[in-house]
Formats: structure tokens, sequence, C-alpha cells
């Protein structure tokens, strides 16, 4: 029995079973959730015991999720039916913290908040930041999770310098080390990133740590039109600031993310009645004379780009806005989205983009609403349509008009289940037939967070089965030949 190997693999303390298994354990923060609850929630204290894990799993056919803090937005955390999940709320160490070589080594199971709050009196900074705190390392590195700060730092993959891991045969690697780069045969670290679990367990992480810059301003422009934005961002990415995020919120969304943080910006009625949108701009930097004197360049450079004015937010504000914005999601889910997407452009597209969705939206009588990192293209867009039939089609046309313009289904939420339907009908079947050799030689048994990112294929279903029809030969072969007296 599978619960009696898990057991004897962490102790009985650390293993929930049947009724015992918290509702909270059948879904993440997807809007449209399909919850499932585990047959078993496991919580592992080390390698060691995910390896016995893997391989009880393994011997019973059984599939495994991890899991971090539950706060993804694609159902990659939700376990599949009859399957286990892997809670690494137990393996939450701060291994190490290499000042020398700016690296921190940290177990999946810590937050986000508890590495910034270790890395701020060493003045260094993790600068990863997809909008919440309470993101395990461990869910960042299965999602590879962006945020607002992608646009000057990048996103996890960028951060991630080696792991370990443990495969779904039971085997444990490591790779990478405290190094940017190397070229030694494939890179698997960048493989395992981004995967949602489905190639590996991640039981350790060696990341990336910058110098954490101590000045920062917020400039909040409003736009009169979403061309003029998108107009704009190319000249403030280019203009050598270094802009530490580039975001615009529309008009709709900036209403309810001030609304739901209960925050006021003062902007005045007359401008803020012809703002369609807004660009909100952070500079970083060490020495505040310098940030100050790119805060009054890029001021003059956004009012020459047909900003209706410029608002440079006192520190307090310009903090909450931030906030606000990272919250957005919440904001969203309390005015009743029904999905949430996370499309990537080329940045340039962003107006034709937009135009695009927003004749989806009319044509289904939908409201589609958003925000998005203008920086890089990523466009976060709340989708209002109860109709699942009608939101489904509707969302299946908006990622492919993202595609057709040479974006991407997913920017940093991942695949999970929740769009697995939409990429098997927008990506290359050429492109996931190899994603699925390279899942099948990390985890040969297929019990790694099966139905994830793509589903089995025919072709797959059918190697399978000459693989067992070809074991049964063999096994008949040799057997015919034992009671022949021969030796197989």
């Amino acid at each position: 029995m599978i619960g009696d190997r898990l057991i004897a693999a962490v102790g009985r303390a650390h293993v929930d079973l049947g009724a015992s298994v918290s509702a909270d354990m059948s879904h993440d923060e997807a809007l449209d959730p399909h919850p499932v609850r585990p047959i078993a929630v496991v919580r592992p204290g080390s390698t060691a015991e995910v390896v016995a894990i893997v391989e009880a799993a393994r011997d019973e056919g059984v599939p495994l999720t991890a899991r971090g803090s539950g706060t993804g937005l694609s159902g990659a955390a939700v376990a599949a039916a009859g399957g286990v999940v892997v809670s690494f709320e137990r393996m939450g160490a701060i291994i190490e913290i290499d000042v020398a070589n700016q690296v921190a080594i940290v177990e999946p199971g810590v937050t986000l908040y508890e590495l910034d709050t270790a890395l701020e009196p060493l003045g260094l900074v993790y600068p990863v930041f997809p909008g919440e705190q309470s993101a395990s390392i461990g869910g960042n590195v299965a999602t590879n999770a962006g945020g607002m700060r992608a646009v000057k730092y990048g996103v996890t993959r960028h951060h991630v310098l080696g792991l370990e891991a443990v495969l779904g045969t039971g085997e444990v690697i490591t790779t990478g080390g405290r190094f940017v780069k190397a070229t030694s045969g494939y890179d698997l670290t960048q493989l395992i990133v981004g995967s949602e679990g489905t190639l590996a367990l991640v039981t350790r992480a060696i990341l990336r740590l910058h110098p954490r810059p101590q000045h920062q301003t917020t400039l909040l422009a409003p736009f009169a039109t979403i061309d003029q934005i998108a107009a704009a961002v190319a000249p403030v990415v280019a203009s050598g600031v270094g802009p530490l995020l580039v975001e615009y919120i529309d008009m709709v969304s900036m209403a309810g993310i001030t609304a739901n943080a209960g925050i006021d910006l003062g902007i005045p009625d007359a401008v803020r009645q012809q703002a369609l949108a807004y660009l909100v701009i952070v500079l970083e930097g060490h020495h505040g004379d310098r940030v100050d004197e790119d805060t009054v360049a890029l001021a003059e450079r956004l009012a020459g780009l047909g900003a209706l004015d410029v608002y440079v937010l006192p520190d307090h504000a310009g903090h909450d806005l931030i906030t606000a914005r990272e919250h957005a999601f919440w904001a969203s889910k309390a005015a009743g989205a029904d999905d949430i997407l996370d499309v990537v452009i080329p940045r340039a597209s962003i107006p034709i983009y937009l135009a695009a969705v927003a004749r989806l939206a009319d044509a289904t009588g939908s409201l589609v609403v958003g925000c998005g990192h203008a920086g890089d293209g990523n466009v976060h867009l709340s989708v209002f349509q109860p109709d699942p039939e009608v939101r489904h089609g509707l969302i299946h046309d908006i990622l492919s008009a993202g595609i057709d313009l040479g974006g991407a289904v997913s920017g940093e939420h991942g695949i999970g289940s929740a769009k697995l339907a939409h990429l098997a009908a927008l990506e290359d079947p050429v492109k996931l037939e190899l994603m699925r050799r390279i899942k099948s030689a990390f985890d040969p048994h297929g019990i790694l967070n099966p139905g994830k990112v793509f589903n089995p294929t025919a072709s797959t279903v059918l190697a399978e089965s000459a693989e067992s029809a070809e074991s049964a030969e063999s096994a008949e072969s040799a057997e015919s030949a034992e009671s022949k007296g021969a030796h197989p």
C-alpha cells in the first residue's frame, strides 16, 4: 500500500491520508479550478525522504505532484486522480548565503519573503518578484516565475545557477554550481526550470543574487490612447536609465486595484477622465542624486511622448501602488473575473494585440480588461464571461491572436492543466512530441505530475503497448526455452 510506504519514508506525523487531507490541497489559485483531492499528502524533510517517496510511487504506479505554497494560477499543483501531493513545507531551510560569490543555496520550501528578509541586512537581493511574497522558491523554479522586475533582471531561469533534483526513477542529480556560465553538455538546469514538476522534484536550488539598490522613485504617466503607451515603452526601455519595471494598467484595472487597496493617487478628475491607460515606471539605483537626475529626464521624455501629465509619486504612494499592482489578481478575483491569462507578445505589438482582444471580447459579449509588463510584452488579462463554452472559445482566440503576433500561450503562469488544451491546439506538434520524449527520459514511468503541460499521445501509448508486448513475448520465449531444457 502506498500509504504504508509513505509513512515508512517520512513518519506518520508527516502523512495525511484519505479524509484527513485538507481541501486546500485539492486546488491552487487558478480561477477556473477543477479540484482533485489527493489520496495522500506527504511532507518530506530531506532529499533522502524524497527519494523514498519517489521509489514508492514508482513501484506502486502512483502519480506524484509537487507543491510549494499553492499560489500558482494554472492548476500545476493540483494532483492527478488517485495521486499524492508532495508538499515541501518542511524543506524550508536557507542552507547558505555565499556573499563572496553572491549566491544563495536554499531548499524548495523557502518563500520569497523569507529569502528577502535574510538578504536585506547583507545588502543583497534575489530580484524575482512574481507578485506574491508567500510563493516558494520551488514553485518559482517549477513555473519559471517572472513578475514586474523582469524588464531589468529577467525571470527565474536567469537566476537559477544549479539544482539538486530527484528524477522519476528515484535517482538524484546535481546540476550547475556557483558560477554563471558553463559549456559542459546539455543544460539540465534549464530543462528542469519551468517544467512544472513533470521532469523532477527539486530539493535544492543555487540562486544568483544582486547588490540591493537603496534608492527608488515611482513615476505615473496617464495616456489618452494605448497606441501612445506602446509607442512610449521602447524609448523608455532604451533611454539608458534601466527601469526596474515598466507596467501598463488600463483605466478599469487601475480603478479596481486602487479601490481594492484603498489608494488615492491624487490624480485630478480632468486627467483621470481622459486617461485610457497608465504607465507605471520605477527607477532604482545606488546613488540618490543619479536616480533624481534620471527621474527628471524620464519625466520630460514621457511628456514629450504624449503623456497627459507625469506624476512623481511620494515614496509611500509609489510603494502602495506597486503593491496593489502586484495583487491585481486578487482585485480581479474580488470583481468576479472568470479567468486570468498571461499571454506574452513582442512589446511593440501590444496595441495591435489589445485591439484584437477588444474585438474578440465585443464579438462574444465579454469583458476583458488588464494590465501587464509593458517592458517585456507580458500582457495580463482578466476575462469576465460566465458561460464556460463561450469563455473557452474566447480564450482560445485570444491566445491564438498572441501567437499570430509572434507570442506564446503563457509568459509566466505556466500551462498546468488550465491551458493544456489550448497549448495542444496551438503549439507545434513536433515540439510537443519532443517534450514528451524528454519527459520520458527523466520520468520513464510517467509518475511526475501527469496531465500537466501535455497529455500522452497515441504514439506514446502505442510505444508503451509495443514495449509491453515485447516484454511479454520475451518472457514467453524464455519460459518455452526453459521447458525444453535450454538456457535462456
